[in-house]
This record gives structure tokens, C-alpha cells and sequence, in this order.
């Protein structure tokens, strides 16, 4: 599946060239055939670190207090069977696009439904990941400069070294942030040039971990940890309801489906592909059941929805105050370089749609430039002055996820356009469609109940 070799290149060139004389108006075909060859040659250790920068982003911060909810042993059995679910997920995808020289996820859908299946995947696309962008800068924000929440005042990590002054209010901080460091990092055309910054990323997550763990063993040795519950305790309906609300957390975890095809495209060898996806959900895996059973076993039954405001209050060890700053500075370090791996596949996409016919937005530097200013223009904006958009993208981006995640995927398979599917790859899919229908309709439902509910305090 080498494509540095000359023959193959041309074998592709005349494959590709029929499918565009067939279904030019349908398709987004635009590097596959101006020299994506150029773009080979990214190592594995980087494609690893690239997607499992692209899995590991704010949700893990989510995942203790699933485990919570859960308890450990259903917990980690689920985050380990949902990781088995996002590699045959994708696998689907790969094996789907090699056997039809297909280059991109949303091509892969034109071909196997034709316009419209493109046209869903990439707005799912967009939605979950500029939904994710505004995110990760509301949470720079909150962070770095302070939120106030019901009239409680949170100070942000500025505002407790230097105190309140106008150089660290949220406004000239984010500017600052997006400037200087969103800018220079979404303006690589090549996601293998982004290995490392995801390295230091991923690195940033195990740092969280060791530092998590460190203090839960110690306090255990002091003997001032609650021991975690092994199952949920089942005491009436609502219990067995929160249980299913901590489902679409661990469904969503693995999203990364968005990002396969540009790293697989810039591989020398496209047959490393599979042992890259493997290695990194092992290694993302390994993250979320360590932040999971030290963030529960440190913080117990009070563990928080995002387990990062556990660190805002005093840890009963020494230098408490000063883990609590390491522990945030390296997380929102760690979203400012998940940032730009999201963005890359946010522009990818959105360009796919606007643009479906035109050359590759590498190639157009005109292109290139506005597309990336005005998503980075929208992103600032929309956190700076609309924060509360994001109860708007609960409700989308936990839809658009689950079908970049599960639910396309196993409609390619149960499609199998061309006829590689078996007959475990359709059980799977079956598995995967249910899994994912049920998972978005209880996140839907909880997070209209936790939207009412809010409104109904602050009334």
C-alpha cells in the first residue's frame, strides 16, 4: 500500500481520474490527485502522538466522575470496551479506504451514500469540532483569568499570582493566547508537523497523572482516602439513571475519526496504520483508567463533573497550593496544544464544504489564510462574549459526535461498498449503531434536565 512507488502512483492517478469524470459534482476529491505522495514520510512515534493528542483533549477531565458514578470495576470495563469499539470503528474506516484508494473520511462517505452522506459527515464535522474549539478557549479563559458562576467569583491562575488588572482579564488574555499561540500553531499545512506539540501535549496528560496518583498514595498511606466503590449502588430509579448519564461520557471519549485519514495520508507505509490506531487508544486508555481510579480514590465521593475544579480548594498536603497550579498550568497548556489538532480537521472540513470542488486547501494559500482567520475570528468571539454557547453544543456536539464516531462508520459497513465487510464487521456495526443511539438520547435528555434545572436556580 506503499505510495512512493512509481507504478502504484500511476495506477491511482488513472483510478482517481475515473471517479472524477463520474461524479465530479458529488465528491470532494482534491489532493488525491495533485501529489499526496508529497505529503508521505511522517514517523510512527509522531502519527501516535498526533492522534492520541487528537483522543486525549478536555474530556478527560469528565471521565473521574463517571467512575464515580459507575464505580470502579463497571467504570474501567467500559472505558476498555469502548476502546475496542473505537478501533473497530476505525478499522472499518481504513480498511474501507485502502480497498478504494479513498483519501479522506468525507470522500469515503460520498462514495458510499454520494452527496449528501459527504455533505453530513463534514458538518458533523464542523459542528463537534468548532463546538470543541470554543470550548478549550473558554476553558483557557476560566483558567488563566478567573469565571464567576451564581454570584461565586473563581479565581483564575493570573489573577492569584499578579491580581486583578486589565493585561489578565479574560478578553486581553485569550487575544493574547490566539495570537501568539493558536496562530503560529494552526498555520501548518502538515499534521506530522505537529508531533511535537502533541508529544509535549500527551506528556502534559501523564504529568497530571503522576501528580493525581502521587497525592492519592500519599493520603492513602496517611490513611485519609475513602475507599472507592467497586459498583454502583442501586437504590431506587434515579440511581439507575445516573448511571446511563455517565455512559456518553466514555462513548464520546475516543473521538478521533476526523484526523485517521490525514495521518494515514502522510505515512510512508500505510500499513502501519492499524499497529498507530492500536498504540494509541492503548496509550490513551492507560491515561483515562489512571485519571479515573487516582482522580476517584484522591477526591471520592466528592469528585467533581470536571474533576479540575477538585484542584481549586485545599488538598490537605503539603504545598497544596502549589500542586493545585501545576496541576492547572499543565492542563491548559495541554488544550492550547490539543487546539490545533482539532483545528486542522475543523478547516479541512469546513473547506470541504464550501469549497467541494476546488483544489486542496493546502494548495491555495488565499484560501488557506481567510478560512483559518475567520475560524480563529468566530472561536475568540463566541467565547469572549457568548460563553454560554455551549449548552447549545451539548446538545449538537454530542449528536455530531457519535456519528463521526459510530454510527457512519457502521453504516460504511453495513453498506460495504466493496464487499470486504464479515459477518463480525456487521455484528459490530449493529452493536455500535445501538450503542451510540442509546448513549446521545440519555445525553440528550440529562442535558435538557441540567439546562432547565440551571435556569430555574438563577431565576
Amino acid at each position: 500500500m506503499g505510495i512512493g512507488n512509481g507504478s502504484t502512483s500511476d495506477s491511482r492517478h488513472v483510478s482517481h481520474k475515473e471517479i472524477r469524470d463520474e461524479t465530479t459534482p458529488l465528491l470532494p476529491i482534491k489532493a488525491e490527485e495533485e501529489g499526496i505522495h508529497e505529503l508521505n514520510g511522517a514517523s510512527f512515534s509522531g502519527a501516535v502522538f498526533n492522534l492520541s493528542t487528537t483522543i486525549v483533549g478536555a474530556g478527560i477531565m469528565a471521565l473521574p466522575a463517571s467512575i464515580k458514578m459507575l464505580g470502579i470495576i463497571p467504570g474501567i470495563l467500559m472505558i476498555i470496551l469502548v476502546a475496542f469499539l473505537t478501533e473497530a470503528s476505525i478499522d472499518i474506516l481504513v480498511r474501507c479506504s485502502h480497498q478504494g484508494k479513498i483519501t479522506s473520511y468525507g470522500w469515503l462517505m460520498g462514495e458510499t451514500f454520494g452527496q449528501w452522506g459527504r455533505i453530513a459527515l463534514q458538518a458533523s464535522v464542523v459542528i463537534n469540532n468548532i463546538g470543541m474549539m470554543i470550548v478549550y478557549m473558554i476553558i483557557v479563559g476560566d483558567v488563566l483569568s478567573g469565571t464567576s458562576t451564581s454570584g461565586v467569583h473563581h479565581r483564575g491562575i493570573f489573577e492569584g499570582w499578579f491580581g486583578p488588572h486589565l493585561w489578565n482579564s479574560r478578553p486581553i488574555v485569550l487575544l493574547a493566547t490566539t495570537l501568539f499561540v493558536f496562530a503560529p500553531l494552526v498555520s501548518f499545512k502538515r499534521l506530522d508537523s505537529l508531533r511535537y506539540t502533541s508529544a509535549l501535549s500527551v506528556a502534559l496528560a501523564v504529568v497530571f497523572v503522576v501528580i493525581t496518583a502521587g497525592i492519592a498514595i500519599v493520603r492513602l498511606i496517611e490513611g485519609i482516602v475513602e475507599i472507592p466503590k467497586l459498583f454502583p449502588e442501586l437504590d431506587g430509579i434515579n440511581s439507575i439513571w445516573e448511571l446511563f448519564t455517565a455512559v456518553p461520557v466514555l462513548v464520546t471519549a475516543y473521538i478521533c475519526h476526523y484526523n485517521v485519514h490525514s495521518i494515514d495520508n502522510e505515512l510512508e507505509d500505510r500499513t502501519q496504520t492499524k499497529p498507530i490506531v492500536q498504540t494509541s487508544l492503548a496509550l490513551c486508555s492507560s491515561v483515562y483508567i489512571a485519571t479515573s481510579f487516582f482522580a476517584y480514590l484522591l477526591f471520592g465521593e466528592g469528585t467533581l463533573a470536571d474533576v479540575l475544579a477538585n484542584f481549586d480548594s485545599n488538598l490537605h498536603i503539603p504545598f497544596s497550593s502549589v500542586f493545585n497550579d501545576v496541576v492547572r498550568v499543565s492542563y491548559v497548556v495541554h488544550i492550547m496544544l490539543v487546539f490545533p489538532i482539532v483545528f486542522f480537521a475543523l478547516r479541512l472540513n469546513l473547506d470541504g464544504l464550501l469549497f467541494p470542488t476546488a483544489r486542496h486547501i493546502s494548495r491555495d494559500n488565499r484560501r488557506f489564510t481567510i478560512i483559518t482567520v475567520s475560524l480563529l475570528a468566530v472561536i475568540y468571539l463566541a467565547a469572549i462574549f457568548i460563553p454560554s454557547i455551549w449548552d447549545a453544543f451539548q446538545f449538537t456536539g454530542a449528536t455530531a459526535a457519535v456519528l463521526i464516531g459510530f454510527i457512519f462508520p457502521a453504516m460504511i459497513i453495513l453498506r460495504d461498498p466493496y464487499e470486504i465487510a464479515t459477518k463480525r464487521d456487521k455484528i459490530l456495526a449493529v452493536t455500535m449503531i445501538v450503542l451510540a443511539v442509546l448513549s446521545n438520547s440519555v445525553a440528550l435528555y440529562s442535558d435538557a434536565l441540567n439546562i432547565i434545572f440551571h435556569r430555574k436556580e438563577e431565576a
